[in-house]
């Protein structure tokens, strides 16, 4: 097997999270579908609230949440990778 790419897999998990949080706030914005999550996403990350602004404020975090998240899976995994 061979090594994970660092900074693609933050990337990836960055974009792909931040868009998750993002389009949950939009949801419930639209619909009121998704109450709990963005309930539980404000008490996690900072200035996150049923706005669109919020939504955009929830994208930055969960792209900076998961990006390091990614980063730090991939280093793990790369440490004890053959």
């Amino acid at each position: 097997m061979g090594k994970i790419d660092v900074k693609a897999l933050a990337l990836a998990l960055g974009i792909t999270w931040g868009a998750a949080v993002m389009l949950m706030d939009l949801a419930f914005i639209m619909t009121g579908w998704g109450g709990a999550f963005v309930d539980a996403m404000g008490e996690f990350y900072l200035g996150y609230q049923p706005t669109v602004i919020g939504s955009v404020i929830g994208f930055v975090w969960g792209f900076i949440d998961l990006g390091i998240g990614g980063a730090v899976i991939a280093l793990i995994y790369n440490k004890f990778a053959k």
